[in-house]
Order: structure tokens, then C-alpha cells, then sequence
């Protein structure tokens, strides 16, 4: 079980280094800024699309199935207080990437969640992995630009993003190896995720997804969605 858990982790961490190749290959060969600019902002869109979906079909009702209602909303709440102090943190202090930082705070939880969810629903844990991969796909394109507009070389942005894939490996399998048997706390990260995600949705990535003149952009939200529908009911 620890080696499939690994492997899915590994499935699920290395679009973050596949993300940042597609970057670099886009910013090097389109030229055109408001194609790019259109392409970005589709990008977010979609990526935000698949986040709503994991935390509608996998995070929220798998974590409040084995966990009371008070305690549900309370882990919630906290998730999104808990991301909204981060978000003021990193806004503060580490202007330059934000949207690095602000991938690693959602990619954490949801990775210990994942090694933890094979050991109760094996089917689950392949659906969250799906979610976690197609989610960093976005998130790292957007990182790499960021990286690059900070003023480090190709090369070490894309060095940054290669180690940080392998985060998910190393959190998933603590997850596993230690939350094997604490499904209730399990069931507590998942929500404590979903609040955080929310609460960046809503207050980093929506508001800048509107692009003038662009009205389609916002249906890569829907595309995204879409995804994690297919990806519920194949599994």
C-alpha cells in the first residue's frame, strides 16, 4: 500500500515541475502579450474550476462523513481564518511569490490527506490524486512566471518547482504512516483544506480572472469543474 500511495503522490507532485516546463517553453516562444495574457488568465480559471471540484466531491463530504456537524463547520472556519492570517502574511512579506506560497499552503494538507485517504477509501485517494495533479498544472505555470518576474534564471525556477514536487511524496507519506488510524483526524484536515482553498478562490484568484473583453475566460472555471464530474462519477 506505501509504495502505491508513493506513487500516486509522486503522480500527483510532479505537474508541478511539468507545469513550470510548459511556462518556460510558453514564455520563450509566444511573444504575443495579449494572447499570453488570455492564455494565463484561461489557466486560473481552470485550475480554479478543479479546486472547487475537490473540495465539493472529495474534501467537504468525505470529511464531514466522519465527523459531527459542529465539528465540520468549526474545522472549516478555521481552514479559512486560519489562510486568510497566512494570506495577510505573505502578501506583507513575501511580495514577490505570492502564488508560489499560496500553491504550497493548499498542496500540504491536501497530500497528508491523500496518504491518510488510501488507507480508508483506496478509490477516493486515486480521485483526490487526480484533483492534486490537474490542480498544480496552473498553479505552477502561473509560479514559474512569477519566479522568472523576481528575477531568477530559467534555470533555478524550474530547479524550485522540480524539488517542490516531490513536497507531496514526503507529505503523503507521513500521512499514511501516521493518520492510518486517526480517521476523524483525517477527516478534520480535508475540511480544514477546503475552508483555506475557499477562502483563496474567492479573495486571490476570482477577482483576477476578469480580463476585458475576455467574457470566456470564466467558462475554464466550468471546464474544470467539469473534470472533477468526470472524475466522480468514473470512479
Amino acid at each position: 500500500m506505501l509504495l502505491e500511495v508513493l506513487i500516486f503522490s509522486f503522480f500527483a507532485g510532479i505537474t508541478v515541475f511539468i507545469g513550470g516546463l510548459s511556462s518556460a517553453y510558453f514564455e520563450e516562444h509566444l511573444h504575443n502579450k495579449i494572447l499570453k495574457e488570455k492564455i494565463i488568465h484561461f489557466l486560473v480559471a481552470f485550475g480554479t474550476g478543479i479546486m472547487l471540484a475537490a473540495v465539493s466531491f472529495v474534501l467537504i463530504p468525505k470529511g464531514m462523513h466522519n465527523v459531527s456537524l459542529f465539528t465540520s463547520v468549526f474545522v472549516f472556519l478555521l481552514g479559512a481564518i486560519t489562510f486568510y492570517y497566512l494570506d495577510a502574511f505573505i502578501e506583507k512579506n513575501s511580495a514577490k511569490i505570492p502564488q508560489v506560497l499560496a500553491m504550497l499552503l493548499d498542496f500540504i494538507p491536501e497530500s497528508i490527506a491523500l496518504g491518510a485517504l488510501f488507507v480508508y477509501d483506496h478509490k477516493v485517494g486515486i480521485l483526490l490524486a487526480l484533483f492534486i495533479a490537474l490542480q498544480n498544472l496552473p498553479e505552477s505555470f502561473n509560479s514559474y512566471l512569477e519566479l522568472r518576474k523576481s528575477n531568477l534564471s530559467k534555470k533555478k525556477s524550474l530547479v524550485i518547482l522540480f524539488a517542490l514536487s516531490f513536497i507531496g511524496v514526503i507529505f503523503s507519506s507521513l500521512g499514511y504512516m501516521f493518520l492510518d488510524d486517526k480517521i476523524e483526524i483525517t477527516s478534520c484536515l480535508m475540511l480544514f483544506a477546503s475552508g483555506g482553498i475557499l477562502y483563496l478562490i474567492f479573495q486571490d484568484i476570482a477577482p483576477s480572472l476578469r480580463l476585458k473583453s475576455s467574457r470566456y475566460i470564466a467558462i475554464g472555471v466550468n471546464l474544470g469543474f467539469i473534470i472533477g464530474m468526470m472524475g466522480e462519477a468514473l470512479l
